[in-house]
């Protein structure tokens, strides 16, 4: 089974370079995220064309996840257990974004995440951040100690560079959110209970990134981060034959920011 991640960055917008993709690189289950549309605004009718069952939570412009399937999608859960909740605004009671969309595909439990990006380090919405990777980490620990041979799969953009050799210039982010020592610990913290970066041992850095600001030619440059990860349960892990960036995908008009990050599994 080959499973892969994108932050598409506007579906509507590279719905064709998305389900082209999709039939050039053999995906069986792809996790999107930032889809920027609401459930009804979702194209799925080119997903279906290709054989693909798709599930979106989306509530407006901003965020939205998305799995398309052509191997089962069962068992289809909006948002994880303890999710925290957000608003921007003090007289608009806060609820939980369209940010975690879970699914059973062939077997494996795909959660596609979405991390909130955090701003800056004293903006509200950094607290905001901390708290839902704390809950995150909480809940899938749950689910490996009530089943250590369950076979989960965290992926999607985590708005995290866990090293330093997962950013360009580690004095270009110097006082920025991404590589703040909290974040980088509540990443490690859901590393420890039990999730393994499956992909790195493939695509080892330094220089290997899978985002790239659109201005100031950072992706010719190479400048980049290193910040969409596939995270799998030990059971998950030691089918993992293959992981790949698809640094190929950043390339070209109307290309996403983000490259897919996919692997292969026995």
């Amino acid at each position: 089974m080959r499973l892969a991640t994108w932050n598409v960055n506007s579906i509507r917008a590279r719905v064709d370079r998305v389900t082209d993709w999709l039939q050039r690189a053999d995906i069986d289950v792809l996790a999107m995220q930032e889809t920027k549309c609401s459930d009804d605004q979702f194209p799925a009718m080119p997903f279906l064309a290709g054989g693909y069952e798709v599930v979106h939570c989306g509530f407006n412009q901003w965020n939205g996840v998305a799995i398309a399937s052509r191997v089962g999608l069962d068992d289809v859960e909006v948002g994880f257990e303890g999710q925290p909740t957000w608003s921007s605004k003090p007289d608009v009671e806060a609820t939980a974004e369209a940010r975690a969309l879970g699914a059973t595909c062939n077997g494996v439990r795909v959660w596609s995440l979405y991390v909130p990006n955090g701003r800056t380090p004293e903006d509200p919405h950094y607290v905001y951040k901390l708290e839902w990777l704390a809950a995150l980490r909480e809940t899938a620990g749950k689910w490996l100690s009530e089943d250590p041979a369950a076979q989960v799969a965290l992926v999607g953009d985590w708005n995290i560079a866990p090293t330093d050799e997962d950013v360009w210039s580690v004095e270009h982010y110097q006082g920025s959110t991404h590589v703040t020592p909290p974040e980088r610990a509540a990443f490690r913290a859901i590393v420890e209970t039990g999730f393994d970066d499956v992909v790195r041992p493939f695509a080892p850095g330094p220089g290997t990134y899978t985002y790239w600001d659109y201005t100031q030619l950072r992706f010719p440059k190479n400048r980049g981060m290193r910040i969409d990860f596939i995270l799998g349960s030990p059971a998950l892990a030691q089918r993992v034959k293959h992981g790949e960036i698809v640094r190929e995908e950043r390339k070209g008009k109307g290309a996403s920011d983000h490259a897919p990050v996919l692997v292969e599994l026995s």
